[in-house]
């Protein structure tokens, strides 16, 4: 089993900053890609980040590409989303999750029900 806790949320202003972290434990955190997904109100759950089992090759979805930045301590078992520029449309609740899969240390996907652990989430709110 694998424990997920995410942190760093909050509410900021629109163009303000903040750092989402996602401690793991429970499994060797560095034979695992990690991912960032968020969920909207009323809105289905949506991929937001990746990154490989070593940081290198971090994916990013096109809404967040040149705000976001993905990236992973395996020393603290943690990944963080640096989040820049944020916008109203960022509000959502912030999951982290972990791909267990052996492809996934080559391989990044977008797709949830390829992601083997989840976090609880933690909420953002961008204010306009």
């Amino acid at each position: 089993q694998v424990q997920l806790v995410e942190s760093g949320g909050g509410l900021v202003q629109a163009g303000g900053s903040l750092r989402l972290s996602c401690a793991a434990s429970g499994r060797t955190f560095s034979r695992c890609a990690m991912g960032w997904f968020r969920q909207a109100p009323g809105k289905e759950r949506e991929f937001v980040a990746a990154i490989s089992w070593s940081g290198g090759s971090p994916y990013y979805a096109d809404s967040v590409k040149g705000r976001f930045t993905i990236s992973r301590d395996n020393a603290k078992n943690t990944v963080y989303l640096q989040m820049i520029s944020l916008k109203p449309e960022d509000t959502a609740v912030y999951y982290c999750a972990a791909d267990y899969r052996p492809v996934s240390r080559t391989t990044l996907t977008t797709r949830e029900d390829e992601y083997d652990y989840w976090g609880q989430g933690t909420q953002v709110t961008v204010s306009s």
